[in-house]
């Protein structure tokens, strides 16, 4: 029963990153590929993990997968969110079929500032700071 268990989770993590793979080369621009990526791949790896624990049935070995899990769940959304952002920021083109841009109208390509949509007059004009250029 274990090893059709075991087996059951290998094969739904490969399934899953073969998704992601696939998601990868099909979706149409950056947001969605990495959205796609972000939550197939991590969900795979979280079930080899699991697979693995239940293979070795050791305490150090399970420990060990329960930190990669952990690790990937808590790291991949962030990085996913930090080089999405990035590419919004450099000009990644968004997909046609995109129904709402909730930055375009808080970010200023050309002085690269992003609002939060809360400021007043007073408090959204820009200061000057030492460490600016003259």
């Amino acid at each position: 029963m274990i090893d059709f268990i075991k087996g059951t989770l290998i094969i739904l993590g490969a399934l899953l990153i073969l998704l992601a793979a696939v998601g990868l080369l099909r979706l149409p621009d950056l947001l969605t590929r990495m959205h796609a990526t972000t939550k197939a791949a991590a969900l795979g790896v979280t079930f080899m993990m699991l697979a693995v624990a239940m293979h070795f049935a050791e305490v150090a070995v399970a420990a060990r997968a329960l930190a990669i899990i952990i690790f990937i769940i808590l790291t991949a959304p962030v990085a996913a969110h930090v080089i999405g952002r990035a590419g919004y920021f450099v000009g990644s083109k968004l997909w046609s079929g995109t129904v709402k841009d909730e930055l375009r109208p808080n970010y200023d390509p050309l002085t690269h500032e992003l609002k939060s949509g809360m400021e007043t007059q007073e408090n959204a004009k820009r200061q000057p700071n030492d460490a600016d250029p003259d």
